[in-house]
């Protein structure tokens, strides 16, 4: 927050089916590299839901955003 950084960073995660994620890599950066390798490491650690295809659980990448924002007290 002290330093004034915030942005979007969009990931693509590779999801096992049993909902854990094995790969991340940034997609398109916030623009501060802390801030993308804090959203790569949150999002290995994170549970998803499985894609499915034709009913069944299968391993698959998605794209998934994650926005830091700062918000100040009034």
């Amino acid at each position: 927050m002290r330093l004034g950084e915030q942005g979007k960073v969009v990931l693509r995660v590779f999801i096992e089916v049993d909902g854990t994620a094995s790969r991340a890599e940034v997609g398109t950066s916030s623009g501060y590299e802390r801030l993308d390798q804090t959203a790569v490491q949150t999002a290995l650690r994170w549970r998803y839901v499985p894609g499915k295809r034709a009913g069944v659980p299968e391993a698959m990448w998605a794209n998934v955003p994650i926005v830091f924002e700062l918000r100040y007290a009034q």
